[in-house]
C-alpha cells in the first residue's frame, strides 16, 4: 500500500542469544499480529546483540523514522541486560531506580530474596513511564515513542495489553485471499501486475505453496487495503480475470 498516513512501527529485537541461534524469536510475529487490528503498519525489524553502541544506533534510527518502536529483550537482572542503559544513552538521559518499579519488586520478593541483581530491574531512564507486567511483575517502560519490553514471549505479550491504549491507532487493514491450485506464480504474474497497476492504493501479493513431488502446487493471492469496498471490488475483478483465462479458483 502506498498510503502511509497510517501510523508506522518498527521492532528492535535485542539479544546475543537470538543472533547465535540458541533462542528462536517469536516476538516479532506476536507484535505484528497485535498491531494489524489497530491499523498500525509494521514497517521494519532489526536484531542486534547485547552491545550498547548497536542498540543506541538502531534505536535512534528507528524512533526517528516511525511513530512507534517496540524493543524486546535485555531488561532482566543479569549483567548482559543492558537495554535500559542503552535506551537512556539513546535519549541522552540518566538511568536510575524508579520508585514505583522499586515498590512493585519489593512486594514481589520476600525478605532476603530481593537481591541486588533483581533490584537492577527497577532502573528506568529518567522521564520513562512503566509498562505493567502481570506475569512476573518486573515492569517494562515507555519513553517517548519507544516501548521497552521483556524478551520472554509470554511476558512480552502480556505487556502489550498495557501498551495498546497508549498507541495512536489507524484505520484497520482489510485483506482478501484468492487461492488457486495447479498454477504457479509465473503463470499469473502478468495478471497480478496489471491488477496492481490498476489499483495503486491497494497491495497485491502472491505466495506460492507446494513445490512438486507429492505436494499440491498452487498460489495464494492476497489483496490488502484500508477501504474494504475497494478490496472487495479488486477481489471480484481479479477472480473474474483468472476465470476468463481458464484458471480455476479453489478458495476465495
Amino acid at each position: 500500500m502506498t498510503d502511509h498516513a497510517a501510523p508506522t512501527a518498527a521492532v528492535l529485537i535485542i539479544g546475543d542469544e537470538i543472533l547465535s541461534g540458541r533462542t528462536q524469536d517469536v516476538n516479532l510475529n506476536a507484535i505484528a499480529r497485535f498491531l494489524a487490528p489497530l491499523g498500525i503498519d509494521l514497517m521494519e525489524a532489526r536484531t542486534v546483540g547485547d552491545r550498547q553502541d548497536q542498540i543506541v544506533a538502531a534505536l535512534n534510527a528507528l524512533r526517528s523514522a516511525h511513530d512507534h518502536v517496540f524493543t524486546t529483550g535485555g531488561i532482566g537482572p543479569t549483567h548482559d541486560d543492558i537495554t535500559a542503559d542503552a535506551v537512556g544513552a539513546a535519549f541522552g538521559v540518566a538511568v536510575s531506580e524508579h520508585p514505583e518499579a522499586l515498590a512493585i519488586l519489593e512486594r514481589r520478593y520476600g525478605p532476603g530474596e530481593f537481591t541486588a541483581a533483581r533490584r537492577r530491574m527497577a532502573r528506568i531512564p529518567e522521564g520513562g513511564s512503566l509498562i505493567a507486567n502481570p506475569v512476573t511483575d518486573a515492569p517494562g517502560f515507555q519513553i517517548g515513542n519507544v516501548f521497552v519490553m521483556a524478551g520472554v514471549p509470554r511476558i512480552m505479550e502480556a505487556m502489550l495489553q498495557d501498551v495498546a491504549p497508549r498507541l495512536a491507532a489507524g484505520t484497520v487493514v482489510h485483506s482478501r485471499a484468492i487461492r488457486v491450485v495447479g498454477v504457479g506464480e509465473s503463470a499469473i504474474a502478468d495478471v497480478l501486475r496489471a491488477a496492481a497497476e490498476g489499483r495503486p492504493d491497494l497491495s497485491f501479493g502472491s505466495y506460492p505453496f507446494g513445490f512438486g513431488g507429492d505436494q499440491t502446487v498452487g498460489t495464494q493471492l492476497v489483496i490488502r487495503g484500508r477501504d474494504g469496498r475497494k478490496v472487495d471490488a479488486a477481489e471480484h475483478d481479479l477472480s473474474q480475470e483468472l476465470r476468463s483465462l481458464g484458471i480455476d479458483i479453489a478458495v476465495t
